[in-house]
């Protein structure tokens, strides 16, 4: 009896998560990237083909970004989920295991995410400021 319940509020636990996710991911903004337009001398052909304004690097920059800070959300996510599951295992050794794993995973997961995420924006960084 206590377990379908459980299951059942697990169930509507995902069901918001998963909405809540989806709400993060259209209504969010992330204008992380603030490096300067490099003009790279094609404005006759960009006023006739009306092509954005914006460098490619600063694009990818903002992209690499949005990504990493997508992943970082959803690795949040997994450890939190890890968490529920844990409280919810009721002492089962066997969910408490699968438990500290997906937390063991989804912290490991965060730290390469923080690692990449300085990474790449030192490296963009760097492209920015020696090409300017």
């Amino acid at each position: 009896m206590v377990i379908s319940i459980l299951q059942k509020i697990m169930k509507k636990f995902k069901i918001i998560l998963f909405f809540t996710f989806c709400f993060i991911i259209l209504f969010s903004h992330f204008n992380l990237a603030s490096a300067a337009t490099i003009d790279p001398g094609f404005k006759i052909i960009e006023d006739h083909l009306n092509l954005p304004k914006t460098d490619i690097r600063v694009v990818m920059a903002r992209l690499v970004n949005q990504a990493t800070g997508l992943l970082g959300i959803v690795t949040v996510l997994v450890i939190l989920f890890g968490g529920f599951s844990w409280m919810v295992s009721f002492g089962d050794e066997e969910k408490v295991q699968k438990a500290k794993s997906t937390i063991a995973s989804g912290i490991i997961g965060l730290i390469i995410i923080l690692v990449s995420f300085s990474l790449a924006n030192y490296i963009l960084t760097t492209v920015l400021q020696a090409t300017t």
